[in-house]
């Protein structure tokens, strides 16, 4: 465990009531989530942590074995133990499944979207040289927006998306996609106390259509939604209403 410094959060709602943490992904930060958050203040305290290595985090980022444990210190410290939801993105998604084999009891349920658990050798190995050529693209603003549009993230949230990914050190970002492009699901998963629900996009990439076939494989009495007509992370990024329709639905079925 490193360090002693605090996990930077966003916070809605009355901290007196049920907490849903919602983890952002890769690139992205705690503004992934905020339309989702606005909508659930009124019923829950919803905590949205940054990243290590992300805009608004203190620490650079390691691993995703890491961050994972970090967050479920700051559970333990500021959270009594556990909670009612966690959900997870991308990035978010793949610490989310390391916090469910690191402590089965840390959350009763979880939404994992768009998570890839299948190992890609030949990506991570390209990482490296890849954004050792281009990242100095990355402030600039024409290429930004041509990034931008790829991910099919809708519009407003562009000038979110320049000013955070322009404070992502070059060490961090290439540290947080080789651990993403390198991670498997650890085996003690399968042990997890939570209900867990994955979401995958109909449009996505093989690996990750592919990775929701083998959590639910992994995880005993998971359960997978395929979302019609939707790319990498639109569920949160883009449908925040049908994301937090569906968080309600999922909750009151405990």
């Amino acid at each position: 465990m490193r360090g002693e410094q605090q996990v930077n959060t966003a916070e809605f709602g009355n901290n007196k009531a049920e907490t849903i943490l919602l983890l952002h992904g890769g690139g992205l930060s705690w503004w992934n989530y905020r339309e989702e958050a606005k909508l659930l203040q009124d019923e829950f305290h919803v905590v949205l942590p940054v990243l290590d290595g992300h805009a608004g985090s203190d620490r650079a980022f390691s691993s995703i074995e890491d961050n994972a444990a970090e967050i479920i210190s700051y559970i333990d410290e500021k959270l009594g133990g556990s909670v009612q939801l966690i959900g997870g993105l991308s990035l978010g998604g793949q610490i989310l499944l390391e916090m469910l084999a690191q402590r089965k009891d840390i959350c009763r349920c979880a939404m994992v979207e768009s998570a890839a658990v299948i190992p890609s050798g030949l990506t991570n190995a390209l990482i490296g040289p890849a954004f050792g050529s281009s990242y100095g693209l990355i402030k600039n603003r024409s290429f930004a927006k041509m990034q931008f549009r790829s991910l099919h993230m809708r519009q407003e949230l562009f000038e979110d998306y320049y000013r955070d990914t322009c404070r992502i050190e070059k060490t961090d970002m290439i540290a947080f996609l080789k651990a993403s492009t390198a991670y498997s699901l650890k085996g003690a998963v399968s042990q997890t106390q939570a209900r867990v629900h994955v979401f995958a996009g109909e449009k996505e990439s093989g690996t990750v259509l592919r990775s929701a076939e083998a959590i639910c494989k992994a995880v005993p009495g998971s359960t997978k939604t395929l979302l019609p007509g939707l790319r990498h992370g639109e569920f949160s990024l883009n449908r925040p209403q049908d994301y937090v329709w569906t968080l309600r639905e999922f909750t009151r079925e405990e």
